[in-house]
């Protein structure tokens, strides 16, 4: 068994339970996609130019929790597979996919894997996109395996997109207040940092329960250097401002479309990135 692994999937089961919530708005809002069938995530509008014209194509979004990305997605005309590890999560991903009922979007699969496992649960080289949103790398210990997943699911000619959270703002103590303080760790590190927290990233109605997690860094350089090695070709690096949710609280400001950005510090860190790679071929 995964330590690592078995205790962070806990910590996503009791997420997926707390961020699905309905009735009082809290956790991800999941009801305004219910009410509005044409409504994308914060994440997937903040990108929806550099993303373009998806229409069509095979998408696999991988770590997908609770689907509202993913949803989103399909309502960009994509025929979309959504992959995670946590069971609870997929459960509430399928109840909001089927309650949400857009019209004319392909059906969304939803199948449980950890990323590591993605070309046996899937299909290896038939995705013409595979899609990542925020937040998911720092749960993934080794980037370099990760990178040679996406390139055995991609087609010849497809292409990762991945938002992610900035190394330098995964660096940071977010406990801090009066400043910006380097504390953690910029490079992947064979041990994971450990946390044990029951708080989560949007407000939620309770507390966790599953509180511990491990996560590992990846600095921009690696994460690079893993697609390179892994055969794809890099077509774009856009680091960014913001970040959709008060990473450091007491020192940023809200904008719209769900992002902060630093208040008295502003431009003085990157805290997300965008990034595209494409597997040559047709």
């Amino acid at each position: 068994m995964n330590h690592h692994l078995d205790t962070n999937r806990a910590n996503w089961d009791d997420r997926a339970s707390v961020h699905a919530a309905r009735e009082t708005g809290r956790g991800y809002d999941v009801q305004r996609y219910i009410d509005d069938p044409e409504l994308l995530s914060d994440v997937v509008r903040f990108d929806r130019e550099r993303l373009g014209d998806i229409s069509g194509l095979r998408v696999v979004h991988l770590q997908c929790h609770i689907g509202t990305d993913t949803l989103s997605l399909a309502r960009l005309g994509a025929r979309v597979t959504g992959l995670d590890f946590s069971p609870v999560a997929l459960a509430e991903a399928r109840a909001l996919v089927d309650d949400a009922r857009t019209p004319g979007i392909a059906p969304i699969d939803f199948v449980e894997s950890d990323v590591d496992a993605a070309p046996t649960a899937l299909e290896p080289a038939s995705f013409d996109l595979v899609y990542t949103g925020i937040g998911a790398l720092c749960w993934l210990p080794h980037i370099d395996d990760w990178a040679n997943v996406v390139a055995t699911l991609l087609k010849p000619g497809g292409r990762l997109f991945v938002r992610e959270g900035h190394p330098i703002l995964w660096s940071m103590d977010e406990t801090e207040s009066d400043d910006l303080h380097l504390r953690f760790p910029y490079f992947e590190q064979a041990e994971p940092l450990e946390w044990d927290d029951a708080n989560s990233y949007v407000e939620t109605d309770r507390p966790l329960t599953a509180t511990k997690t491990y996560e590992w860094n990846h600095g921009i350089g690696e994460v690079v250097t893993a697609l390179l090695d892994a055969g794809l070709v890099l077509t774009m690096l856009v680091e960014h401002d913001s970040v959709p949710w008060e990473a450091l609280p007491g020192q940023m400001v809200a904008r719209p479309g769900g992002e902060f950005a630093l208040d008295a510090r502003a431009g003085v860190a990157p805290l997300s990135y965008t990034i595209q790679a494409v597997k040559p071929g047709v």
